[in-house]
Protein backbone atom coordinates (compact mmCIF):
# COMPACT_ATOMS: atom_id res chain seq x y z
CA UNK A 1 0.00 0.00 0.00
CA UNK A 2 1.58 3.44 -1.24
CA UNK A 3 1.35 6.78 0.51
CA UNK A 4 4.59 7.74 -0.61
CA UNK A 5 4.48 11.89 -0.87
CA UNK A 6 0.74 12.31 -0.03
CA UNK A 7 0.18 15.19 2.43
CA UNK A 8 -1.99 14.85 6.18
CA UNK A 9 -3.67 17.71 6.98
CA UNK A 10 -6.82 16.12 8.76
CA UNK A 11 -8.60 13.03 9.00
CA UNK A 12 -8.11 9.45 9.81
CA UNK A 13 -6.18 6.28 8.14
CA UNK A 14 -6.70 3.28 10.30
CA UNK A 15 -4.88 0.02 10.29
CA UNK A 16 -6.06 -1.28 13.38
CA UNK A 17 -6.23 -4.62 14.07
CA UNK A 18 -4.45 -5.25 11.20
CA UNK A 19 -2.16 -7.92 10.38
CA UNK A 20 1.15 -7.40 8.68
CA UNK A 21 3.42 -10.63 7.58
CA UNK A 22 4.46 -9.42 4.27
CA UNK A 23 4.84 -6.58 2.04
CA UNK A 24 5.23 -2.54 2.89
CA UNK A 25 3.00 0.06 3.98
CA UNK A 26 5.44 3.48 2.83
CA UNK A 27 4.24 6.85 3.98
CA UNK A 28 7.98 7.38 2.77
CA UNK A 29 8.41 11.30 1.82
CA UNK A 30 4.59 12.16 3.41
CA UNK A 31 4.07 14.97 5.11
CA UNK A 32 1.90 15.33 8.68
CA UNK A 33 0.50 18.43 9.50
CA UNK A 34 -2.44 17.21 11.24
CA UNK A 35 -5.10 14.30 11.42
CA UNK A 36 -4.74 10.48 12.53
CA UNK A 37 -2.62 7.15 11.57
CA UNK A 38 -3.64 4.64 13.54
CA UNK A 39 -1.65 1.02 14.02
CA UNK A 40 -3.54 0.68 17.72
CA UNK A 41 -3.68 -2.94 18.23
CA UNK A 42 -2.02 -4.47 14.76
CA UNK A 43 0.18 -7.60 14.46
CA UNK A 44 3.38 -7.75 12.82
CA UNK A 45 5.38 -10.85 12.21
CA UNK A 46 7.52 -12.33 10.18
CA UNK A 47 10.42 -14.53 9.41
CA UNK A 48 13.84 -15.47 11.09
CA UNK A 49 16.01 -12.85 8.20
CA UNK A 50 13.20 -10.13 7.97
CA UNK A 51 10.41 -10.59 5.64
CA UNK A 52 7.67 -10.02 7.43
CA UNK A 53 5.24 -6.71 7.17
CA UNK A 54 7.59 -3.47 6.58
CA UNK A 55 5.61 0.02 7.55
CA UNK A 56 8.09 2.56 6.28
CA UNK A 57 7.67 6.33 6.78
CA UNK A 58 10.98 7.10 5.40
CA UNK A 59 11.92 10.90 4.90
CA UNK A 60 8.66 11.91 6.34
CA UNK A 61 8.19 15.10 7.92
CA UNK A 62 6.27 15.82 10.60
CA UNK A 63 4.27 19.11 11.93
CA UNK A 64 1.29 17.79 13.61
CA UNK A 65 -0.95 14.75 13.11
CA UNK A 66 -0.94 11.68 16.27
CA UNK A 67 0.73 8.55 14.79
CA UNK A 68 0.26 5.84 16.95
CA UNK A 69 0.76 1.67 17.26
CA UNK A 70 -0.43 1.29 20.59
CA UNK A 71 -1.10 -2.10 22.40
CA UNK A 72 0.33 -3.24 18.67
CA UNK A 73 2.54 -7.00 18.68
CA UNK A 74 5.76 -7.14 16.87
CA UNK A 75 7.35 -10.70 16.39
CA UNK A 76 9.33 -9.43 13.33
CA UNK A 77 8.83 -7.21 10.55
CA UNK A 78 10.07 -3.25 10.64
CA UNK A 79 8.54 0.04 10.96
CA UNK A 80 11.21 2.95 9.60
CA UNK A 81 11.41 6.67 10.83
CA UNK A 82 14.75 6.94 8.76
CA UNK A 83 15.64 10.51 7.87
CA UNK A 84 12.43 11.96 9.03
CA UNK A 85 11.94 15.47 11.03
CA UNK A 86 9.72 15.86 13.75
CA UNK A 87 8.71 19.66 14.60
CA UNK A 88 5.67 18.65 16.33
CA UNK A 89 2.88 16.17 16.39
CA UNK A 90 3.27 13.07 18.15
CA UNK A 91 4.28 9.14 17.59
CA UNK A 92 3.46 6.16 19.84
CA UNK A 93 4.08 2.67 20.96
CA UNK A 94 2.53 2.84 24.25
CA UNK A 95 1.63 -0.90 25.64
CA UNK A 96 3.44 -2.38 23.02
CA UNK A 97 4.92 -5.79 22.75
CA UNK A 98 8.07 -6.40 21.18
CA UNK A 99 9.13 -10.24 20.87
CA UNK A 100 12.10 -10.14 18.37
CA UNK A 101 11.87 -12.88 15.47
CA UNK A 102 13.47 -10.82 13.05
CA UNK A 103 16.69 -9.97 11.72
CA UNK A 104 17.68 -6.95 10.21
CA UNK A 105 19.77 -3.99 10.48
CA UNK A 106 19.04 -0.64 11.71
CA UNK A 107 16.37 -2.10 14.82
CA UNK A 108 12.79 -3.50 14.80
CA UNK A 109 11.68 0.08 15.25
CA UNK A 110 14.21 2.77 13.72
CA UNK A 111 14.63 6.22 13.74
CA UNK A 112 18.19 6.80 12.18
CA UNK A 113 19.56 9.79 11.00
CA UNK A 114 15.98 11.32 12.12
CA UNK A 115 15.65 15.22 13.25
CA UNK A 116 13.71 15.82 16.45
CA UNK A 117 13.36 19.67 16.58
CA UNK A 118 9.80 18.91 18.90
CA UNK A 119 6.96 16.57 19.06
CA UNK A 120 6.83 13.72 21.23
CA UNK A 121 7.71 9.91 21.06
CA UNK A 122 6.62 7.72 23.62
CA UNK A 123 7.31 3.72 24.11
CA UNK A 124 5.50 3.93 27.92
CA UNK A 125 4.77 0.76 29.81
CA UNK A 126 5.83 -0.94 26.61
CA UNK A 127 7.30 -4.45 26.61
CA UNK A 128 10.21 -5.54 25.12
CA UNK A 129 11.76 -9.27 24.75
CA UNK A 130 14.91 -9.68 22.35
CA UNK A 131 14.47 -6.64 20.22
CA UNK A 132 15.85 -3.79 19.15
CA UNK A 133 14.44 0.28 19.25
CA UNK A 134 17.50 2.60 17.61
CA UNK A 135 17.72 6.15 16.99
CA UNK A 136 21.31 6.23 15.35
CA UNK A 137 22.75 9.08 14.18
CA UNK A 138 19.40 11.10 15.09
CA UNK A 139 19.57 14.64 16.45
CA UNK A 140 17.80 16.09 18.86
CA UNK A 141 17.34 19.94 19.49
CA UNK A 142 14.26 19.39 21.71
CA UNK A 143 11.29 16.66 22.04
CA UNK A 144 10.67 14.21 24.63
CA UNK A 145 11.68 10.52 23.78
CA UNK A 146 9.68 8.44 26.55
CA UNK A 147 10.18 4.93 28.01
CA UNK A 148 8.64 5.60 31.20
CA UNK A 149 7.67 1.63 32.90
CA UNK A 150 8.96 -0.19 29.67
CA UNK A 151 10.17 -3.11 30.52
CA UNK A 152 13.09 -4.74 28.86
CA UNK A 153 14.03 -8.42 29.19
CA UNK A 154 17.95 -9.08 26.29
CA UNK A 155 16.83 -6.27 24.34
CA UNK A 156 18.77 -3.17 23.18
CA UNK A 157 17.82 0.74 22.54
CA UNK A 158 20.47 2.12 20.87
CA UNK A 159 21.53 6.21 20.24
CA UNK A 160 24.93 5.54 18.62
CA UNK A 161 26.52 8.64 17.49
CA UNK A 162 23.51 10.48 18.11
CA UNK A 163 23.31 14.62 18.98
CA UNK A 164 21.68 15.82 21.40
CA UNK A 165 21.55 19.52 22.47
CA UNK A 166 17.89 19.56 23.93
CA UNK A 167 14.89 18.22 24.76
CA UNK A 168 14.67 14.57 27.19
CA UNK A 169 15.05 10.91 26.90
CA UNK A 170 12.87 9.22 29.64
CA UNK A 171 13.40 5.95 31.09
CA UNK A 172 11.92 6.72 34.33
CA UNK A 173 10.73 3.54 36.12
CA UNK A 174 11.96 1.17 33.44
CA UNK A 175 12.85 -2.28 34.27
CA UNK A 176 15.66 -3.80 32.45
CA UNK A 177 16.63 -7.54 33.01
CA UNK A 178 19.31 -8.17 30.59
CA UNK A 179 20.36 -6.26 27.79
CA UNK A 180 21.78 -2.70 26.73
CA UNK A 181 20.88 1.05 26.72
CA UNK A 182 23.50 2.33 24.22
CA UNK A 183 24.65 5.91 23.78
CA UNK A 184 28.10 5.38 22.48
CA UNK A 185 29.73 8.45 20.84
CA UNK A 186 27.10 10.78 21.41
CA UNK A 187 27.37 14.13 21.80
CA UNK A 188 25.56 16.12 24.56
CA UNK A 189 25.99 19.69 24.58
CA UNK A 190 22.21 19.85 26.57
CA UNK A 191 19.58 17.30 26.80
CA UNK A 192 18.38 15.43 29.91
CA UNK A 193 18.69 11.57 29.86
CA UNK A 194 16.70 10.16 33.14
CA UNK A 195 16.96 6.99 34.53
CA UNK A 196 14.58 7.59 37.88
CA UNK A 197 13.90 5.38 39.73
CA UNK A 198 14.81 2.27 37.33
CA UNK A 199 15.20 -0.80 37.82
CA UNK A 200 18.20 -2.63 36.33
CA UNK A 201 19.11 -7.08 36.89
CA UNK A 202 22.37 -7.76 34.88
CA UNK A 203 22.00 -4.97 32.56
CA UNK A 204 24.52 -2.66 30.45
CA UNK A 205 24.15 1.43 30.31
CA UNK A 206 26.99 2.69 27.98
CA UNK A 207 27.73 6.22 27.32
CA UNK A 208 31.66 4.89 26.02
CA UNK A 209 33.23 7.40 24.15
CA UNK A 210 30.62 10.36 23.85
CA UNK A 211 31.43 14.13 25.03
CA UNK A 212 29.57 15.64 27.46
CA UNK A 213 29.72 19.82 27.12
CA UNK A 214 26.70 19.77 28.85
CA UNK A 215 23.47 18.06 30.05
CA UNK A 216 22.31 15.86 32.60
CA UNK A 217 22.09 11.84 32.89
CA UNK A 218 20.67 11.48 36.64
CA UNK A 219 20.28 7.92 37.95
CA UNK A 220 18.08 9.08 41.07
CA UNK A 221 16.77 6.60 43.09
CA UNK A 222 17.91 4.20 40.32
CA UNK A 223 18.07 -0.04 41.84
CA UNK A 224 20.95 -1.68 40.52
CA UNK A 225 21.80 -5.28 41.11
CA UNK A 226 24.38 -6.87 38.23
CA UNK A 227 25.52 -5.10 35.39
CA UNK A 228 27.60 -1.75 34.39
CA UNK A 229 27.02 1.82 34.16
CA UNK A 230 29.96 2.24 31.76
CA UNK A 231 31.49 6.12 30.63
CA UNK A 232 34.76 4.74 29.18
CA UNK A 233 36.30 6.88 26.75
CA UNK A 234 34.07 9.48 27.61
CA UNK A 235 34.78 13.08 27.83
CA UNK A 236 33.65 15.60 29.66
CA UNK A 237 34.03 20.01 29.98
CA UNK A 238 30.14 19.89 31.54
CA UNK A 239 27.16 18.73 32.16
CA UNK A 240 25.70 16.25 35.83
CA UNK A 241 25.91 12.82 36.40
CA UNK A 242 23.95 11.92 39.23
CA UNK A 243 23.08 8.92 41.08
CA UNK A 244 21.53 10.34 44.38
CA UNK A 245 19.37 7.78 46.36
CA UNK A 246 20.63 4.99 43.65
CA UNK A 247 21.66 1.59 45.43
CA UNK A 248 23.95 -0.71 43.83
CA UNK A 249 24.48 -4.71 44.43
CA UNK A 250 27.58 -5.55 42.54
CA UNK A 251 27.30 -3.12 40.34
CA UNK A 252 30.00 -0.87 38.15
CA UNK A 253 29.98 2.45 37.40
CA UNK A 254 32.76 2.98 35.10
CA UNK A 255 34.55 5.84 33.56
CA UNK A 256 37.93 3.51 32.51
CA UNK A 257 40.03 6.20 30.08
CA UNK A 258 37.33 9.00 30.38
CA UNK A 259 39.18 12.65 30.15
CA UNK A 260 38.49 16.23 31.24
CA UNK A 261 36.12 17.24 34.56
CA UNK A 262 34.45 14.00 35.03
CA UNK A 263 31.61 15.14 37.44
CA UNK A 264 31.22 13.81 40.76
CA UNK A 265 28.23 11.39 41.34
CA UNK A 266 25.59 13.11 43.01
Amino acid sequence: MDFRGAVFSGGVVSFGDATFSGGTVSFGDATFSGGTVSFDDATFSGGATFPGGMVSFDRATFSGSAVSFDDATFSGGRVSFGDATFSGGTVSFDDATFSGGATFPGGMVSFDRATFSGSAVSFDDATFSGSRVSFDDATFSGSTVSFDRAAFSGSAVSFLDATFSGGMVLFEHATFSGGTVLFDRAAFSGSAVSFLDARFSGSRVSFDASAFSGGTVPFHYARFSGGLVSFDRATFSDGLMSFDGAAFSDDVVSFLDATGSIPPLQ
